[in-house]
């Protein structure tokens, strides 16, 4: 959404950027003169003693009561209204309504599939997730143009349940920060704001020799990611010290994000580095800033993707960010849409069990594999060259009659 908003503000459009103002803006966003950024407020969080089917009408009815204030109130009617989903509810149906009311068109730009994400943590048997669904088919009918992030997509969104009629675009180039492209393989100063122990401080002259191998992931510490992928497959690489006659190379893991099973896993992680399951392998957590985070991805050897579609047809974002720094990475792989950015042997490999991500990790962070990653390298920067601007001017600048 920041990008939509900067591309459409380049070409002249006004922007009204709406969201939860939780982290800092993207500082284009911040400095252009084109776009207002109007903060919604956060929603309460659920208290432990209150079932989620009863808390959740409660949600829905705060974020209702603020969006639509917004919308309909304090805002000034829009030519288009565009809008990300998910989340779903109760965005697309306020969205539906404030644009039938203030002659606005709408436009959905599909990332997955709200009821997929609700049914990964409820069970795709709960009434809520029926009801999900049902609500998500139905007002998504109602946008004027789709945009999708992948053609997989596209094609299922023409099909019932969906059966979506209108106009729609698959926008499969979503842009790598724009910080990340200048970044030089390895840079000298690392991340400004990443507080790191002394111990994962000690190891950065051996991460720029190539001794110890730097790999990053990103993930929001939610059960769509099962980080225990990621932690199984660096015990086994571990294991290779103690079992062969073989030394692996060190690692140092930098784990990024936020969210609900962090401490979950940190305590995990505590208790194999005390068991000594973890040896030349350390692992270090961190929440940076953009441009931060753009270093980081710069300075690693591989990105490690955890990210497993809930509808089988959307698109890991963070693997567009590791490509925009020519990072290669290596991603779970078990869905529809997964070749249609990572292609193996291309810029990238995938996995579905630990055991196999920890035969990648051995294999290409070895001497031995050196050359195969350089390659790997190759293709991430050929991947992360596909412009965002040349894509959007083409597909959607004409269509919402932006014409400069």
């Amino acid at each position: 959404m920041t990008y939509h908003a900067l591309s459409i503000a380049k070409h002249g459009g006004k922007v009204n950027l709406i969201g939860y103002l939780e982290t800092p803006p993207h500082p284009d966003v911040v400095n252009s003169p084109n776009i207002t950024i109007t903060p919604l407020p956060t929603p309460p969080r659920r208290p432990p003693s209150i079932p989620f089917i009863l808390f959740a009408p409660f949600k829905v009815l705060y974020q209702v009561f603020h969006l639509t204030l917004l919308l309909a109130h304090t805002l000034p009617p829009a030519q288009w209204i565009l809008v990300q989903n998910p989340p779903s509810i109760p965005t697309l149906a306020i969205a539906s309504l404030i644009c039938r009311l203030r002659n606005s068109k709408l436009i959905i730009d599909w990332h997955n599939y709200g009821w997929t994400i609700l049914a990964g943590t409820r069970g795709r048997n709960h009434p809520l997730v029926a009801l999900s669904k049902r609500y998500e088919c139905y007002f998504g009918r109602l946008g004027d143009l789709h945009l999708t992030v992948t053609h997989a997509m596209a094609r299922q969104l023409r099909n019932p349940p969906y059966a979506i009629t209108q106009p729609m675009i698959p926008l499969t180039t979503d842009p790598p920060p724009s910080s990340n492209q200048s970044h030089p393989r390895r840079p000298a100063k690392r991340p400004s704001n990443a507080s790191s122990p002394d111990a994962e401080r000690a190891l950065v002259p051996s991460i720029l020799a190539g001794t110890t191998r730097l790999i990053v992931s990103s993930t929001s510490w939610t059960p769509d990611e099962d980080f225990s992928l990621l932690l199984d497959a660096l015990v086994q690489y571990a294991t290779e010290t103690t079992t062969t006659s073989s030394t692996t190379v060190p690692i140092l893991a930098v784990i990024t994000g936020k969210g609900p099973q962090k401490a979950h896993y940190m305590a995990q992680i505590a208790r194999l580095a005390a068991a000594g399951r973890l040896p030349n392998v350390r692992i270090a957590t961190a929440f940076l800033p953009f441009a931060d985070y753009a270093a980081l991805l710069a300075c690693a050897d591989l990105g490690v993707c955890l990210h497993m579609s809930s509808s089988g047809v959307d698109l890991p974002m963070k693997v567009v960010d590791m490509f925009g720094t020519g990072l290669p990475v290596a991603a779970y792989c078990g869905y529809e849409s997964f070749g249609e950015l990572v292609r193996e042997g291309g810029n990238g490999t995938g996995f579905e069990t630990a055991g196999e991500l920890a035969g990648i990790l051995g294999r290409l962070l070895g001497e031995r594999g050196r050359a195969e990653l350089e390659g790997l390298r190759k293709g991430a920067v050929r991947e992360g060259r596909r412009r965002w601007d040349e894509e959007w001017d083409s597909k959607v600048r004409v269509v919402m009659g932006l014409v400069s």
